[in-house]
């Protein structure tokens, strides 16, 4: 379960799943995420055009980690094949966004569940409607901010397999594979499994 705070900060860190691959492998191995950061730094492991982001999002990438709350699913995305690894990455960041938790169970659940596989930007619109309605701190996010969480929460569907591409708006029915879906229960999530389209 998601209790955190509604955040903004997905606007930075994206889905970061080839970040998160290289993390995964250094977290398992019991480092501290600041001396991971040192390590990708020295080793130009993220191959980012200038340093200013690496500690960040090293950071970040540790917090999902951390949010996921089970060894098995760490080494998963540190070696699963990567469609695999991308939806524990998304699994991940759920557990440590709110806002994505919210969206994934309330928007695409809620369309798996109706087997409405339209998706459009008037979805996108009434959930932050929704959410400005009910959360103070949201309501006080600019347009701007709002924005840009859209595009990364449509880049989490594509990367995912949701949608094929930006423009797509139509749902593909997603297949959740068994070692995520074997995490999730382990953790007493099954609220979240309509958001894979499963339903068992």
């Amino acid at each position: 379960m998601c209790t955190t705070a509604y955040s903004g900060s997905l606007t930075a860190e994206q889905f970061l799943f080839y970040e998160i691959r290289i993390v995964s492998k250094l977290y398992i191995q019991g480092i501290s995420a600041d001396d991971a950061a040192s390590k990708i730094r020295e080793d130009n492991l993220f191959q980012y055009p200038t340093e200013r982001q690496i500690s960040r999002m090293t950071r970040a990438c540790y917090r999902r980690l951390d949010a996921l709350n089970n060894q098995m699913l760490v080494k998963e995305v540190s070696s699963s094949p990567t469609e695999i690894a991308k939806q524990i990455n998304l699994y991940a960041i759920m557990r440590y966004n709110r806002l994505v938790w919210d969206f994934m169970i309330q928007v695409i659940g809620e369309k798996f569940r109706t087997q409405d596989f339209s998706f459009e930007r008037k979805d996108l619109n009434a959930f932050f409607s929704r959410l400005q309605a009910q959360n103070d701190s949201i309501a006080g996010w600019s347009d701007n901010t709002i924005n840009k969480i859209k595009s990364v929460l449509v880049r989490c569907l594509v990367e995912t397999g949701y949608l094929d591409h930006f423009k797509s708006t139509i749902l593909n029915p997603v297949f959740l594979c068994e070692e995520l879906e074997q995490g999730i229960r382990e953790n007493d999530d099954t609220e979240v499994l309509p958001a894979f389209n499963c339903f068992r």
